[in-house]
């Protein structure tokens, strides 16, 4: 078994996430990490367990979500490669927000996007902002949901034209109400 194996299990794996068969995907992630820690690679094979804690979270398996999610990120941190540790501060966001812990989710989604922010990358730190927002939302801070869901929209590089009017109708209450705007 080679790397080149665990690249093409790694792509399989992307695949069936996205065909939505989860348990597929989970068995080749699953090789895939093997795989690349066989080889020493431990970047990759950290990203799988990554990949693999998103599946868990989309199979409803919040245990083995968590722990996976929190080992790739501690490899990350102890790696030095802040993008996929922002990454999984952002995925630990989602499976805190999937299970209504809304405080807990945007502590970990506003790590994510300072990170994103730092890192220069505008559109993954514009999608946390917009999952932030939610959060925020939910928690009652209705007037920080909105500051936060506008300053993700402008981020975006193409925005759907839903967004563009969201966008235009949040500047406007915002305009009309004399909110403060965030900064980006």
């Amino acid at each position: 078994m080679s790397l080149e194996e665990a690249r093409r299990l790694k792509e399989e794996g992307v695949r069936l996430f996205q065909e939505g068969l989860y348990d597929e995907a989970l068995r080749r992630f699953g090789q895939a990490q093997e795989l690349f820690a066989a080889a020493g690679n431990d970047i990759e094979a950290a990203e799988m367990l990554n990949n693999q804690g998103v599946v868990y979270r989309m199979l409803g398996r919040w245990e083995q979500a968590r722990a996976a999610l929190e080992e790739a990120r501690a490899v990350f941190v102890r790696l030095g490669d802040r993008h996929r540790e922002a990454q999984a501060l952002g995925n630990l966001g989602a499976l805190l927000a999937s299970r209504g812990d809304t405080l807990r989710a945007q502590e970990y989604l506003r790590q994510a996007a300072d990170l994103f922010a730092e890192l220069g990358d505008q559109q993954l730190r514009a999608q946390t902002l917009l999952a932030l927002a939610l959060q925020m939302w939910k928690s009652g801070d209705r007037w920080g949901a909105l500051a936060t869901y506008q300053a993700g929209l402008e981020l975006l590089e193409r925005p759907t034209p839903r967004q563009r009017f969201l966008r235009w109708l949040i500047g406007l209450v915002g305009r009309v109400l004399r909110l403060p705007r965030l900064p980006l």
